[in-house]
C-alpha cells in the first residue's frame, strides 16, 4: 500500500540573502519556512552576484558588512542591470550607511538586531505592492511621464526611465493624485508598506533619487517640488 502524499506548503516567494552571519540565516531560513518563504543563503558578495545571475529572486537582503565586496559595491552591481527589490540589513546608528544605500538603489533597510517579525512585515510589505489594485486604469498620466500598472513600465516622452521598485511605487502615488500634495506618511504607506517612523529620512532619499532620474530624462523638466512641511508634488513638464 503506497503512503499518503503528505501537501507542502506552497511557495509564496523566493528570498535570497547575502551575509555572513551563518546562525542569523539559519534562523531566518526556519522562520521564513513558516510564513511560505523560501529562503537561500550566501555568505559572501561574489557568491551572492553569482546566485543573482544564474536564478530569479523575488527579493534580496542584503547586509552592508560582508567580507571582501561590501553590500554597497554589491548593490551598485545590482542596479547596473537589475530591478529586484532590495532590503539591506545596518548596523544600528549607522546612518550614512543607510542613506547611501538608499542613494544606491535600497529599497527599505532594517537595523540589526532585528526581530525577525519585523523583517517578514517589510518582505510583505514590498512583495504586496505590485499587486496594488488601482481602480480600473492600467496607466497613468501626466504631462509627459507615462506609467503602466500591467508592466510596471515607466516612459517619459516615449523614453523608458529605469526604477526601482519604491520609486515606482511613489511615482505611482503622485500621478495618481495630479495636482494635488502627497504627504510623506502617505507615501511611506504606499511605497514602503510602513507608517513613518520620526527621524526617517527614507522617502526624502528615494524622492531625491527618483527626481534626479526624472530631471536627467530631457527638456521637458517634469520634476517634484518639495512642499515644506506638507509633501511633495508632481509637476509636469511642457
Amino acid at each position: 500500500m503506497t503512503s499518503p502524499q503528505i501537501a507542502l506548503p506552497r511557495t509564496e516567494a523566493e528570498i535570497l540573502l547575502i551575509d555572513d552571519d551563518r546562525q542569523l540565516g539559519s534562523m531566518l531560513g526556519d522562520y521564513f519556512a513558516t510564513d511560505k518563504l523560501e529562503l537561500s543563503i550566501c555568505t559572501s558578495g561574489e557568491e551572492g552576484l553569482q546566485k543573482l545571475a544564474a536564478e530569479r529572486f523575488d527579493l534580496l537582503i542584503l547586509d552592508i558588512m560582508l567580507p571582501g565586496l561590501s553590500g554597497l559595491e554589491i548593490l551598485q552591481r545590482i542596479r547596473r542591470g537589475s530591478d529586484v527589490p532590495v532590503i539591506m540589513l545596518t548596523a544600528r546608528g549607522d546612518d550614512v550607511d543607510r542613506i547611501i544605500g538608499l542613494e544606491f538603489g535600497a529599497d527599505d533597510y532594517l537595523a540589526k538586531p532585528f526581530n525577525p517579525r519585523e523583517l517578514v512585515a517589510r518582505i510583505r510589505a514590498i512583495l504586496r505592492r505590485s499587486q496594488r489594485a488601482s481602480g480600473d486604469a492600467t496607466r497613468l498620466e501626466l504631462g509627459p511621464v507615462e506609467l503602466d500598472l500591467r508592466t510596471r513600465r515607466v516612459t517619459v516622452d516615449g523614453n523608458e526611465l529605469r526604477l526601482t521598485g519604491t520609486e515606482f511605487e511613489i511615482l505611482r502615488s503622485l500621478l495618481e493624485t495630479p495636482a494635488k500634495v502627497v504627504s510623506k506618511e502617505q507615501l511611506s504607506e504606499r511605497a514602503l508598506g510602513r507608517r513613518l517612523l520620526p527621524y526617517d529620512r527614507s522617502i526624502d532619499t528615494h524622492i531625491s533619487n527618483l527626481r534626479g532620474k526624472l530631471e536627467r530624462t530631457g527638456s521637458h523638466h517634469t520634476t517634484i517640488q518639495n512642499q515644506r512641511g506638507v509633501g511633495y508634488l508632481l509637476i509636469p513638464g511642457s
